[in-house]
């Protein structure tokens, strides 16, 4: 039966999830006649499809929540039960499988037709029905086959199957590493690599490759889908065209993760305008999030802000504004907190303006992007001439200059100023190295610190900012690795030529004989260098970050590489083109001589290591365990070794009985033992996405987690080489607690790891507490010569 227009709801709510709830919740706390309208037979049905067990975080972590309904970061089951609880308790009018078929009318007027037959009929709407019921397709013949399906419940329902997933995001990732435990997993990815993934998901995808656990076909796309007439009848027959070619795959199903784009057919019908043509263009709306019709409002996905927080806030606030109440935005308070010292007036949006039209990095940013990275930032005004970190400090953020000028100073080259609206911190950000320069304020110096964590961000979804950064990283890295003495003029010309290249672990850069085209430059990452010898790869030398590889070949004048060149772990580096640099080089002689002790340094190196290829073998071995991206690694040379366990007590005795070292785990070779214990990686794979932000890098490298870890294991889960584990600390009871004998309260696990034992005056209580020295800390630099000692040693 049709509702009577007389009995109209004061608003209408399209979709169940955490905007539609908590925009529902503030309608009923208010006393609006309201409806909340779900297709599905649950709330929530996004975070419903999400897989079992998994960890929801609430960015951003600094975004206040505005809703009556609760929100924190936690695992999908609880929160989900959570807000089943807010409906029940908060008398939200809630409609499951009611599906939408039409809305026609105008503002105090809309009438919603729904499958059942049914209208419904209220004064105002908001559409919070996100995207994910609206998929990307394929667009090819098949697509519509029963094998394919677009969300993965649970990875441990599958078993024993051949399943491809399509796509390079996060959630494709995610899935396919799920999967690949116990099925065989193919990923058809349209990119060359996962730039647009969290960069612990593309390393540990990158990993999963490596290791042959996943199969990945880059620059894929499939062409075609069909049922699998073979005898084994594995369900559907997939045909993929690959840079090499048409090729058929076999498969039980296949998953697409290729994202969802508005649902334009069921919104212009309404009269809702879009901001183009675009497939995935967004709806054009006003600062208060009301669409082309009046009285028409869509937040969340739909409305482009993906983040559960974002979605809550404006449901929240759009009831608010219906009722006639002027609101600032959530963040605003924090905001005008961060800018207060900032010479740039009181007014919040002024000032975020100013910032826009100043600093080079955020121009063509998406205005929330910018609100997001603000208030994560940390404005400063330094005094003239202070030093705002020196050259050999590690760096976990960057610098833009929003006022003022700030100076950089390394050795044999001139000091470089960097003014108002450019940045500065880049290099050691992306290369993960220390920096090479030392920072020092100027006149009038106003500066924004961005953490490491929002930059990143940034990059993998602003286009605008991450070729910009590139650009810089470009220049700066040419500047400080290649030619500190070259004029402007010269390192603009070679820049011109300069791409930069991604390699996963293992992945050859080129191979011994290779034509010389082009320079290669080390940003972040390590290779090896290897020469064959009667049919056998013996590796000759090892490069890391701010260096350039085959130096010898380079500078031969033979044209063909001298070695083959593989990177140890996930690496970038910069490539210009050969014969511009040699160009370069002759009309520099301070760089031809630096290039020529280079060359020397990298011969020598070379002739050892043919003299002693066991060397070689130790320095493979080194270098495939993560040796070559750690700042400090434990090294226990068995030949001394006693077995002890000294060094395991010691650990525990200063963390609280919870050793941060297992002595008998990790691998061996040639007496050299690497026992499980952090390396401290030059980029930390563990603090990538830890949603409490409670993982930090001192300068020297140490990388330590601190109090505010919430247990959530992503720190764990993103580790590769195993060093960290959730445990519950003891608490530190009183004096008085323990003499009346009190329980204590229980302990959530978190995180713990070596800390290189922070506070001890002493250095590593492992190192310190081996009776033999045959534990030692080494950086990543120092391998080689570890290697050299041995075999000098052993001579």
């Amino acid at each position: 039966m049709s509702q009577s227009p007389s009995n109209l709801f004061d608003l209408a709510i399209l979709g169940a999830g955490p905007g539609g709830l908590s925009a529902a919740a503030r309608a009923a706390q208010r006393g609006l006649s309201h409806v909340l309208i779900e297709a599905a037979d649950k709330h929530a049905n996004t975070v419903q499809q999400y897989q079992r067990r998994k960890h929801v975080m609430a960015e951003p972590s600094l975004l206040p929540l505005r809703s009556d309904i609760a929100f924190a970061a936690g695992r999908r089951e609880g929160i989900l039960e959570e807000w089943q609880e807010s409906i029940r308790r908060g008398n939200i009018n809630v409609r499951y499988r009611s599906l939408v078929l039409s809305i026609t009318g105008t503002q105090g007027a809309f009438q919603i037709s729904l499958k059942c037959g049914e209208t419904i009929h209220a004064k105002n709407l908001i559409l919070a029905m996100g995207v994910q019921g609206n998929p990307r397709r394929l667009d090819v013949p098949g697509e519509d086959h029963e094998c394919i399906q677009t969300t993965l419940e649970c990875a441990d329902d599958h078993r024993d199957e051949t399943i491809i997933i399509v796509g390079g995001g996060d959630s494709a990732i995610e899935n396919a590493i799920g999967l690949s435990t116990n099925n065989q997993v193919i990923v058809i990815n349209r990119g060359a690599d996962f730039q647009k993934a969290k960069h612990s998901n593309s390393l540990r995808i990158g990993a999963a490759i490596q290791a042959g656990k996943i199969r990945c076909h880059f620059q894929s796309r499939i062409v075609r889908i069909e049922d699998d007439k073979s005898p084994a009848g594995a369900g559907c027959l997939v045909t993929v065209t690959t840079p090499a070619g048409e090729i058929p795959i076999r498969c039980r199903r296949v998953i697409l993760r290729l994202g969802a784009i508005p649902p334009r057919g069921f919104l212009e019908p309404i009269g809702v305008r879009f901001c183009s043509a675009a497939a995935d263009a967004l709806p054009a709306l006003t600062a208060e999030l009301e669409s082309s019709v009046r009285g028409l409002y869509i937040i969340g996905a739909l409305a482009g802000y993906p983040l559960i927080k974002q979605a809550m806030n404006q449901g929240y606030d759009v009831v608010e504004r219906l009722l006639g109440n002027a609101l600032e935005p959530a963040d605003h308070p924090v905001l005008q907190c961060k800018l207060r010292s900032a010479p740039f007036g009181h007014d919040v949006d002024e000032a975020l303006a100013l910032i826009r039209a100043r600093v080079k990095l955020f121009r063509g940013i998406a205005p929330l992007a910018l609100r997001e990275l603000v208030m994560a930032s940390t404005v400063r005004l330094p005094e003239s001439g202070h030093e705002l970190f020196v050259r050999g400090e590690y760096r976990n953020s960057i610098f833009n200059v929003l006022q003022g000028v700030a100076y950089l100073y390394v050795p044999g080259a001139a000091t470089m100023v960097i003014g108002e609206g450019q940045m500065f911190g880049a290099l050691s950000l992306i290369s993960g190295r220390p920096s090479e320069a030392t920072a020092v304020a100027g006149p009038d110096c106003v500066l924004l610190e961005t953490p490491r964590s929002i930059v990143r961000k940034l990059l993998r979804t602003e286009t605008a900012a991450q070729a910009y950064l590139t650009r810089v990283y470009i220049l700066r890295a040419l500047k400080y690795y290649l030619m500190p003495s070259a004029k402007s003029a010269t390192i603009l010309e070679l820049a011109k030529t300069a791409e930069t290249k991604h390699f996963a672990a293992g992945e050859t850069l080129f191979c011994e004989g290779d034509p010389i085209d082009r320079l290669y430059v080390l940003g972040s990452g390590s290779v090896t260098l290897s020469h064959g010898i009667d049919g056998v790869d013996v590796i000759g030398a090892y490069c890391a970050a701010g260096g350039y590889v085959d130096s010898v070949g380079e500078l031969s004048g033979e044209g063909l590489r001298s070695v083959t060149a593989r990177a140890t772990v996930a690496t970038e580096a910069i490539s210009i083109d050969h014969a511009a640099f040699i160009r370069a080089l002759a009309r520099d002689p301070s760089m031809a001589e630096r290039m020529e002790r280079e060359r020397a340094g990298q011969l020598a190196q070379y002739t050892h290591m043919q003299a002693r290829p066991e060397q070689g073998k130790v320095l493979s071995f080194l270098m495939a365990n993560g040796v070559g991206e750690a700042t400090s690694v434990l090294v226990i040379d068995e030949s001394l070794c006693i077995g002890c366990d000294q060094c395991e007590r010691a650990c525990a005795v200063t963390h609280d009985g919870v050793s941060r070292l297992d002595r008998k785990a990790g691998p061996s070779f040639d007496s050299l033992h690497l026992p499980t214990s952090c390396r401290h990686c030059e980029h930390p794979h563990c603090m990538d996405d830890c949603p409490a932000d409670a993982i930090h890098r001192r300068p020297n490298g140490e990388v330590f987690i601190e109090d505010t870890c919430i247990g959530c294991g992503k720190c764990e889960e993103n580790c590769p080489y195993g060093v960290i584990h959730m445990a519950e600390v003891p608490v530190r009871m009183s004096v008085v607690a323990r003499l009346l004998r009190r329980t204590p309260p229980e302990q959530p696990k978190t995180a713990v790891k070596c800390d290189m034992c922070i506070g001890l005056k002493s250095g590593p209580a492992c190192v310190n507490s081996c009776p033999t020295g045959a534990a030692i800390r080494i950086h990543a630099e120092e391998v080689t010569n570890l290697v050299n000692r041995r075999a000098a040693a052993g001579s």
